[in-house]
């Protein structure tokens, strides 16, 4: 895949720091408390991210209302799935249909051999089948690449640091104001720990596109779909939103930014049909995309991509 290479480099380069972080920050704790407990702080968050591993497929599964979808029921969603898994060289995924009322897709599962994919009932009437298998696509990407557990070992991180934080914050050890600065100084990494995990996410998002126009998809079809997606959402009531606020890096887009999305997206659909065609697309390889201040702040805390870059990294795809 075109740009896979720095998409890699990125991601190792971010572990790296991030590794680094916690093992400045509990040797630090260990020539505190003079190579005491402090063991315990990994162990505790390693049982977590295990626990959070192994019993979060369930998690999703519960909390997103997945039931399994049947061939019977979709044999065409069977067809599609199992071709994006021949074309991704992974097992075909378990199929499951998410009663939630907002159009989308999701991946979970602990790896590639053990993936499932979700697809909400209101995508099904929202997108034509090119726009449904790219986002299919996109969700089989993420399992292709292992990303739930890519998900759960770097999580790991300001896990640490945040448990590193909350102890010597308020165990009113006064020495010298050692624990105090501890504390700080976990709370500090923990927040660069979230930061760096949101960019991971985003980085995993540009990977699934990638992935997803490798196993044959246009990129328009996908850019089109997340169009519409961000249309779906935005139709939603705040409620049904605030509800699925903390599983959204699961979705496709990110429902919270639905509204800034379709004001980006009716950018580029130069025929205001409410989707982007393969021509539309190919005009704005060559334009110059600039994100305002804003728009760069909230990436900055967003799972996912600001859409007018993801589109514009599509475009390069498109030729």
């Amino acid at each position: 895949m075109r740009g896979t290479w720095k998409l890699k480099l990125r991601m190792m380069l971010t572990s790296i720091i991030m590794f680094s972080l916690v093992y400045f920050l509990i040797m630090i704790v260990g020539w505190y408390l003079g190579i005491s407990h402090w063991q315990l702080y990994m162990v505790m968050s390693l049982v977590i991210t295990f626990l959070q591993y192994w019993f979060g497929p369930s998690l999703v599964k519960r909390s997103m209302n997945v039931r399994p979808l049947s061939e019977a029921e979709a044999p065409h969603i069977h067809q599609m799935v199992q071709e994006l898994a021949d074309e991704a060289g992974v097992p075909k995924p378990e199929i499951g249909l998410s009663e939630i009322n907002i159009p989308n897709a999701f991946a979970y599962g602990r790896s590639s051999r053990s993936g499932h994919i979700a697809i909400t009932r209101p995508i099904l009437g929202l997108l034509d089948r090119d726009e449904l298998r790219a986002v299919i696509g996109h969700e089989m990407g993420h399992i292709k690449h292992n990303d739930m557990l890519v998900t759960a070992a770097v999580s790991v991180i300001p896990m640490i640091c945040y448990y590193i934080a909350l102890s010597f914050m308020f165990s009113g050890d006064s020495r010298n104001g050692g624990g105090i600065i501890i504390g700080i100084l976990g709370y500090v990494f923990y927040l660069i720990g979230q930061l760096l995990v949101l960019f991971i996410s985003r980085t995993r998002e540009y990977y699934a596109d990638e992935a997803s126009v490798e196993f044959g998809n246009r990129p328009a079809a996908l850019v089109s779909a997340l169009y519409k997606l961000s249309y779906g959402a935005a139709r939603c009531n705040e409620e049904t939103i605030n509800d699925l606020n903390s599983n959204r890096a699961f979705f496709v887009n990110d429902i919270n930014n639905a509204k800034h999305d379709i004001t980006d997206f009716r950018q580029i659909d130069f025929d205001g049909d409410g989707r982007i065609s393969d021509e539309e697309l190919r005009r704005l390889v060559s334009a110059d995309v600039k994100i305002s201040s804003k728009s760069g702040i909230m990436e900055l805390l967003s799972t996912h991509p600001d859409s007018l870059k993801r589109v514009k990294r599509l475009a390069e795809l498109q030729q």
